[in-house]
C-alpha cells in the first residue's frame, strides 16, 4: 500500500558533512527533542482513531507505549518492522514500545486499539505477537475484559482507578496464555526481511537526524538500489517511503498534541530551516504546517 508517491521529507533535510557513514557508530545529533505529552491508559475504537486522521494508523510509526489491537471484522494489512502480513477477523496483535507499524483501516474494519501507557509496570510480552484467535469463548474473554477497562476508565464510582488496573492485569494474563497456547507463528525471516527490520530499527533510532536513505545503507553496509528494492519487496514500500512516512507522522503528530513552535519541530526532525520543512510538509499533505495545526 503506496501512501505517499512524491519525493521523500528527507530531500529537504541538513546536508551531511563527510562520508555518508562517517557517524555510523552513534545516533545521530539533532536539535532539543520536544517531551511527548502525557500518556494514560486508554482505549480507542479503531474507526475512531481513523476518523481523527487517516495518518495516526496507516503511516509508519513507532510508540513509546506497548498497545494491543483487537480487530473484530473486516481485514488488511499491517506493517511492523517493516514486514506486511494480512489480518482479519479476531486477529490481536501487540507491539511493544518502539517498534514501527501502520496498518490499514476500511470501512468495513471494526475493532479496538488499547495503549497501555507510558511506563508501565505491567507484565506484558517483550516482542511482537500476531494472534489468531479462533475460540469463540476466548474471543468473547478479550471482548469483555477490555470492555471492563473501558467501562471502569470512564466511571466515577470509587475504586474505578484500581479497577481499571485489576483488568488490565487480566489483558496481561491472557496475552501470556494466548502467547503460550499459540506457538511463534511468523516464519522465521529470510536475509531480505532481516535487513529491513535492521533497516526501520534503524531508522527508528536515526529519522530525526535528516540523513537519507544512502546514510541508511552505508550504516548497513549495502546499496541504496538494494536496500530500496528489500524494502518494497517486504512490505510493498520504498526505503525512503519508510523513512518519508515516519518523519511526516512525527511532525504531524508535534503539530497536532504540542504548541511548540514550527522552527523547533523543524529542527527537532533535522530540517535545515522552518522553510524547508513547510515546503516539505507542505508538498506532502497540502497544507502548511500551520494550515494543519489550525485543522487538526
Amino acid at each position: 500500500m503506496k501512501l505517499f508517491n512524491s519525493p521523500p521529507l528527507s530531500q529537504f533535510a541538513k546536508p551531511q558533512s563527510g562520508a555518508a557513514g562517517a557517524t555510523a557508530a552513534q545516533p545521530a545529533k539533532t536539535g532539543t527533542l520536544i517531551p511527548e505529552t502525557p500518556s494514560a491508559v486508554r482505549i480507542l475504537q479503531l474507526q475512531r482513531l481513523a476518523q481523527a486522521g487517516r495518518w495516526r494508523a496507516e503511516a509508519m510509526r513507532s510508540l513509546s507505549e506497548p498497545c494491543l489491537i483487537w480487530f473484530t471484522r473486516g481485514q488488511g494489512r499491517i506493517t511492523i518492522n517493516g514486514v506486511t502480513r494480512g489480518y482479519g477477523p479476531n486477529n490481536a496483535i501487540f507491539i511493544p514500545p518502539g517498534v514501527m507499524h501502520g496498518f490499514e483501516v476500511g470501512p468495513q474494519t471494526h475493532g479496538v486499539i488499547v495503549y497501555f501507557g507510558r511506563g508501565t509496570d505491567l507484565t506484558l510480552p517483550h516482542s511482537t505477537h500476531h494472534l489468531r484467535i479462533r475460540e469463540s469463548h476466548i474471543q468473547s474473554e478479550l471482548t469483555s475484559t477490555i470492555d471492563a477497562v473501558h467501562r471502569e476508565l470512564l466511571s466515577d464510582r470509587p475504586g474505578s482507578e484500581r479497577a481499571a488496573r485489576h483488568y488490565l492485569g487480566l489483558l496481561g494474563v491472557w496475552l501470556e496464555r494466548q502467547v503460550e497456547l499459540t506457538p511463534a507463528e511468523p516464519p522465521r525471516l529470510n536475509a531480505s526481511k532481516r535487513l529491513v527490520a535492521r533497516y526501520t530499527a534503524l531508522l527508528e533510532r536515526d529519522f530525526r537526524s535528516g540523513h537519507g536513505v544512502a546514510d541508511f545503507a552505508a550504516e548497513l553496509g549495502v546499496t541504496p538500489t538494494h536496500l530500496t528494492r528489500v524494502c518494497r519487496q517486504s512490505c510493498g514500500r520504498g526505503a525512503s517511503e519508510l523513512l518519508q512516512e515516519r518523519r511526516l507522522y512525527e511532525a504531524r503528530r508535534l503539530l497536532s498534541e504540542t504548541r511548540a513552535p514550527i522552527k523547533q519541530i523543524a529542527e527537532t526532525l533535522g530540517f535545515a530551516s522552518a522553510a524547508y520543512f513547510a515546503r516539505a510538509f507542505q508538498h506532502k499533505t497540502g497544507k502548511t504546517p500551520s494550515a494543519f495545526r489550525r485543522g487538526k
